[in-house]
């Protein structure tokens, strides 16, 4: 713990912005992986209510539940559900779960793109204090005795080295979470496009078969 504390001073002002870009890196992994844990439970528990009620179709249930529902699926099934009443063709009823899916997303990819932005600026941050920490380190060295020139010019290089070491320990985590946010992000999205496509087979073949079943009658 001394050795972090004596890194951190000795790193100067600049040590400071970092950290603070890093802690809000930080809040923001956390509050986008419990929201993305969130939506996959609640996507599953909604689409297990729905998927039975499909093949009896059920519709004024359906619209129920998604509209009660805070799981994503919901706004993307119930579209496609509410669509079925005014179109029943297949493409239409696509077409608003499509739109539903365009809603739906946003929410879930928001702030992710932040991890990157701050990852490249706490990278920044580190270069720009070494570079005005070697600056400072040559102006100071330029007025010393001779016998200590090296010496003191190899200290204040260590300790404006610090800055960048410190921006890329932020940075290179905050990448990571980024990478693995947007992993997870698309395994929803495309779970949530999986669940609208066997719904609409259910539907379809559901009508196919209502459709037989009246012909042969």
């Amino acid at each position: 713990m001394d050795t972090v504390i004596r890194f951190f001073q000795e790193g100067g002002s600049f040590m400071l912005p970092i950290a603070i870009v890093l802690a809000i890196g930080l809040a923001i992994t956390l509050e986008r992986y419990i929201f993305l844990f969130v939506a996959t439970a609640t996507n599953k528990r909604a689409f297990k209510q729905i998927e039975p009620l499909l093949a009896k179709q059920m519709f004024d249930q359906i619209i129920n539940i998604t509209e009660k529902s805070k799981a994503p699926i919901a706004r993307v099934l119930g579209a496609g559900i509410s669509r079925i009443s005014v179109s029943p063709r297949r493409e239409d009823v696509e077409y608003a779960m499509e739109e539903g899916l365009m809603e739906t997303v946003p929410r879930l990819e928001k702030r992710t793109q932040y991890l990157g932005t701050l990852a490249n600026i706490a990278t920044l941050l580190g270069l720009l204090g070494t570079i005005i920490g070697l600056i400072a380190a040559f102006s100071a060295v330029a007025n010393a005795d001779p016998s200590e020139k090296a010496s003191l010019l190899s200290q204040s290089i260590s300790v404006a080295m610090n800055t960048t070491a410190f921006g890329l320990i932020a940075a290179i985590p905050l990448l990571l979470f980024h990478s693995l946010l947007q992993t997870k992000t698309t395994e929803v999205i495309d779970s949530m496009e999986m669940a609208g496509v066997k719904c609409l087979n259910t539907l379809i073949a559901k009508q196919n078969l209502d459709s037989k079943t009246r012909l042969s009658d």
